[in-house]
């Protein structure tokens, strides 16, 4: 089959075939009271890539999201059965102190949700309470690191002790992506990252995403079949609480095996 136009794999590239597997899930159904959200949901989300799922609106992608960090917990009503390990680590085990849990798992929400609190207590946050700092040097050293690390040091190094909220759009997305990898997390999930963002800052968003891939296993929801193609090395297709498909990302786009993912790839459905 043929591509969109709009549809270009140049960007992403290719994932090794020997890559480690970060993330395992295993028959994950999800139930909002007596609503099933997600029926069997088995995927495996490579290390040191980024992991795109891709559907309709309300097909479960950002429910299955929420399952990797236990956030769905949050939910009064909610049931999750089945299994997700993060190296061969089942996160819903009753030992497993959720805070810890997302500690190695940060997230980036759809719109960007800086605290009210300077741009530099922004990202001090997180290593303070987990008690990664052990002087004022080490945790400024954190902070710098960080916003290094999300591509923001350069645009907010002289003004590190004002509000967060009062960076544009893009900066605070990117703020709180240094927030996430203050941590030191071994996996980033994105719900929607760019939504609420421009092109300007959805660009520096994308590159910024393939730069932290070198360090880092990223799943990401995106509604952009475009975006999950030029930043992606694996792309999953939900729908209806389904995953239909999951595979290279050349490949889904390229030549998906079921004919649901072709008609929602080519337009058809969706």
């Amino acid at each position: 089959m043929q591509m969109t136009k709009n549809v270009t794999l140049a960007r992403a590239e290719a994932l090794p075939d020997h890559a480690p597997i970060k993330i395992n899930a295993m028959g994950i159904n999800v139930f909002y009271g007596e609503k099933q959200a997600l029926f069997d949901v088995s995927i495996a989300c490579p290390d040191r890539a980024v992991t795109a799922l891709i559907g309709p609106s309300g097909c479960g992608k950002s429910t299955f999201l929420r399952c990797i960090n236990r956030m769905n917990d949050t939910i009064v009503g909610c049931r999750v059965d089945g299994r997700i390990e993060i190296d061969n680590e089942d996160v819903n085990l009753k030992s497993l102190d959720p805070v810890v849990l997302r500690s190695r798992v940060g997230m980036v929400f759809q719109k960007p949700n800086p605290f009210p609190k300077s741009i530099f207590d922004n990202v001090a946050y997180g290593p303070k309470i987990h008690g990664f700092a052990s002087s004022k040097s080490e945790l400024e050293g954190i902070v710098e690191h960080s916003l290094k690390k999300a591509g923001l040091w350069g645009e907010v190094a002289d003004r590190l002790h004002q509000p967060g909220t009062g960076l544009s759009g893009g900066q605070q997305q990117r703020l709180v992506i240094a927030r996430a990898i203050a941590v030191n997390p071994e996996v980033i999930l994105m719900d929607e990252p760019c939504s609420a963002l421009d092109p300007i800052a959805t660009a520096k968003i994308e590159e910024l995403m393939d730069e932290l891939r070198e360090q880092y296993c990223i799943v990401i929801v995106t509604h952009s079949m475009a975006q999950a193609a030029r930043v992606s090395q694996r792309t999953a297709f939900f729908h209806l609480g389904r995953l239909v498909e999951a595979g290279t990302t050349e490949a889904i786009f390229t030549n998906p095996t079921d004919p649901r993912t072709q008609d929602y790839i080519t337009g058809r459905s969706g």
